[in-house]
């Protein structure tokens, strides 16, 4: 009872304490209004002072025991409530572990792909210490993780590469740095995490390795430096061959060129005729080799001068005309009347290019004729198309004609010589242009070479002469030729004639009379007899007659006149001279003899001329001065530079100039250069002005660029010409002419 009672006091001060005054006073005033309900119902069982206080105690008892019991549903409902938050917390903390969980994994995966990718992946506070090192980079630096984690990491490097920045703002370098296994060749690529205030917060960089790459590299930059030594070495064993073989070639082709045009016997001019073909063939030989040697080394330079394209295209079709006639063929050419006279371009690789195909078309063309026609396409974009009527290239053959060494025949059966480097030559000068040579062709319909190149116009002198209007016209082509006759006829139709073209005699026999015809052209192909008949029977229905011949029959033009020609052109014909003709009053010019053209043409057009020539090899010294004196001037010889500078201004001194100066490049002493440098020194008023051509057996583009920067005015390359020495001396007295008004 005492205990209850201890307790109950104790549970009694708790609840004064915890609830105050109120509750415990609510918890007497119940105890006694217990009592007393009890004491109402029993009172005479109870003594008076036994009765209050039995009533007392039970009230206390009974107030104690509604507090305990308020107590203990107050304490459940705290504890159920504060199971709640707990809950509550417990799944929040569950949620958030998942999470982080989740992150965890994500970032095991993600760590773990990098690293079976092999890439370096290092990341950096702002201080410099570790924040993350990739499997990667623990295994080259022989490190693990948990050490360099926090540190900061020292890599040594031995070979720093450029920086770059790249688009995105990251930087790329490379770096060759000391692994455990040895210097490695790293490819880094830097990229920074910036706070808001632009503060770096993190470091990271990826690599790669690429020792092996670099080590390639190294190979292929070593291989590429032994291989352009050895191009060096080769191109310069060829150009000193070349000189060598040069030097006597032109003593050979010189001479033979000067012994066929003096009176020989039959049998002489068949052995020096066949000297001079044997030479051609390998003066050929060299320059393709040469240029086959620079297209190998990659050093195939084009020019960009401005150039005549109509004055080329005729030169390489007249070059090849004796050649084509000799042959029993014949060759023509046509241009597009839209076509501009002056473009600029490489004009030499250009004629190298057509001269490979039209004359290749020549070589194997036994019957009939080739063809060449520029055309003009949109812009400055201009089209060649070389046509023959040869026996025509297989599909076989035609994947490997542009190959080096090959040619469309087997090398055991062809019947035609050469090394095959012609057309792969040509191929790649082409390529280097920017276009491509394609070809047609079938076994038996001869082939059709076309290629497309850029060359722009000179606009301040870019269009050709107006076309002739020859409308109203009406224009018989008589030519059994299936080339010469039909680009006449495209020529004439071009400029609105009206013509029939007949390809034989006896059909041009019929349709002469049929109408009055304003021209009749006819061909000396047909032969001697039936030209004259047809000649005849034109002069009553033609008001003008032509006849077509090769530059080997004007011997015949004073009995093509007495059978009614009133004039000639010779093949190929050229389209000016057939405008002039078809335009012109009088049909000019008149049929003369060919032994009074001859002797025209034997006067230099510029009058004789005092050259001085500085050769120190006697043959070609002695070359040169027979073709001088062969077109009708008058050469001196010195065998030195320094000879040649004193020759020159002591001439000038004495007022007896030279004209013109020859000028080998290999001399003695002071070389052709040096000495043209020298004359070009003493001044205008010591002869200082005077005009130096170049010659030589070096034919690489850097002489020609060197003897430009010396002074020089004109290049002759060995073996000499001696219509291009000719041509050598117009241009550079043009050259001198237009450079001395220039400075005026």
């Amino acid at each position: 009872m005492q205990m209850i009672g201890t307790r109950a006091s104790c549970a009694l001060t708790r609840a004064v304490t915890a609830r105050g005054a109120s509750v415990l006073l609510a918890l007497v005033i119940a105890g006694f209004a217990l009592g007393a309900r009890a004491y109402a119902q029993e009172p005479s069982n109870l003594g008076p002072l036994e009765t209050v206080g039995d009533l007392g105690t039970a009230g206390l008892l009974a107030g104690l025991l509604v507090f305990a019991l308020a107590a203990l549903w107050n304490h459940h409902r705290t504890v159920r409530n504060t199971s709640g938050r707990v809950a509550a917390l417990e799944a929040a903390i569950e949620a958030r572990d998942d999470v982080i969980w989740s992150l965890e994994e994500r970032l095991a995966n993600a760590n773990e792909l990098v690293d079976a990718q092999g890439d370096l992946v290092l990341r950096e506070d702002a201080e410099g210490r570790v924040t993350h090192a990739s499997a990667a980079v623990c295994a080259l630096l022989g490190k693990k993780a948990a050490d360099i984690a926090g540190q900061p990491l020292a890599i040594r490097v031995i070979a720093q590469g450029e920086r770059a920045t790249l688009a995105d703002g990251s930087i790329s370098y490379d770096q060759e740095i000391e692994t455990k296994e040895g210097p490695h060749w790293i490819a880094w690529k830097e990229a920074a995490v910036r706070d808001e205030l632009g503060r770096i917060k993190e470091l990271q960089r990826v690599g790669r390795d690429v020792t092996q790459r670099v080590a390639v590299e190294r190979a292929l930059a070593d291989a590429r430096t032994k291989a352009e030594a050895a191009s060096r070495a080769k191109s310069r064993f060829l150009a000193v061959v070349s000189h060598e073989v040069r030097t006597p070639l032109n003593g050979i082709l010189g001479m033979t060129g000067l012994l066929l045009d003096t009176p020989l016997s039959p049998e002489q001019r068949t052995y020096a005729q066949a000297v001079k073909t044997s030479g051609d063939a390998l003066l050929a030989l060299i320059e393709e080799i040469l240029d086959f040697s620079k297209i190998e080394a990659g050093r195939l330079d084009l020019e960009s001068v401005p150039f005549d394209l109509v004055a080329l295209v005729t030169v390489v079709i007249e070059l090849l005309a004796l050649h084509a006639q000799e042959k029993g063929i014949e060759i023509a050419v046509d241009f597009d009347d839209r076509l501009a006279r002056r473009v600029t371009g490489d004009a030499a690789r250009l004629r190298q290019v057509l001269l490979n195909l039209a004359g290749n078309a020549v070589k194997f063309t036994d019957r009939g004729g080739v063809a060449l026609v520029v055309e003009r396409e949109d812009g400055d974009r201009v089209r060649f198309w070389v046509s023959d009527t040869g026996p025509g290239i297989g599909p076989e053959a035609q994947e490997r004609v542009f190959k080096e060494f090959e040619q469309a025949g087997s090398p055991l059966a062809r019947r035609h010589g050469g090394t095959g480097l012609g057309l792969a030559i040509a191929s790649r000068i082409v390529e280097r242009m920017g276009g491509q040579i394609e070809l047609e062709s079938s076994d038996t319909d001869g082939s059709n070479f076309t290629f497309v190149i850029e060359l722009p116009a000179v606009y301040e002198s870019a269009l050709a002469p107006e076309a002739p209007d020859l409308g109203g016209q009406e224009i018989l082509v008589a030519s059994p030729s299936p080339v010469v006759g039909p680009l006449l006829v495209r020529r004439l139709n071009a400029w609105h004639a009206k013509v029939v073209i007949a390809p034989e005699a006896a059909v041009a026999k019929a349709i002469l009379p049929e109408r009055s015809w304003s021209a009749v052209l006819v061909d000396r192909a047909f032969g001697a007899q039936a030209t004259a008949e047809l000649a005849r029977l034109a002069v009553e229905h033609a008001g003008r007659r032509y006849v077509l011949v090769a530059p080997s029959e004007r011997a015949e033009l004073e009995e093509l006149r007495a059978a009614g020609f009133d004039g000639y052109f010779v093949k190929p014909v050229r389209a000016a001279s057939l405008a002039a003709r078809l335009t012109a009053q009088d049909a000019a010019p008149p049929l003369v003899p060919e032994a009074e053209a001859e002797a025209d043409a034997a006067t230099p057009a510029g009058g004789r001329l005092a050259v001085l020539v500085a050769e120190d090899n006697d043959i070609n010294a002695l070359l040169a001065q027979a073709l001088l004196a062969r077109l009708g001037h008058a050469p001196t010889v010195v065998s030195d530079g320094l000879s040649a500078v004193t020759a020159v201004a002591t001439a000038h001194a004495i007022g007896a100039p030279y004209d013109l100066v020859l000028m080998d490049l290999h001399l003695p002493g002071v070389d052709g250069l040096e000495a043209t440098r020298k004359i070009r020194a003493l001044g205008a008023d010591e002869g200082g002005d005077i005009p130096v051509i170049a010659l030589t057996a070096n034919a690489a583009g850097e002489y020609r660029e060197a003897c430009r920067e010396a002074g020089m005015d004109g290049f002759v390359v060995k073996p000499i010409d001696r219509d291009r020495l000719q041509e050598a001396i117009a241009a550079a007295r043009e050259a001198r002419a237009a450079a001395l008004g220039h400075a005026a």
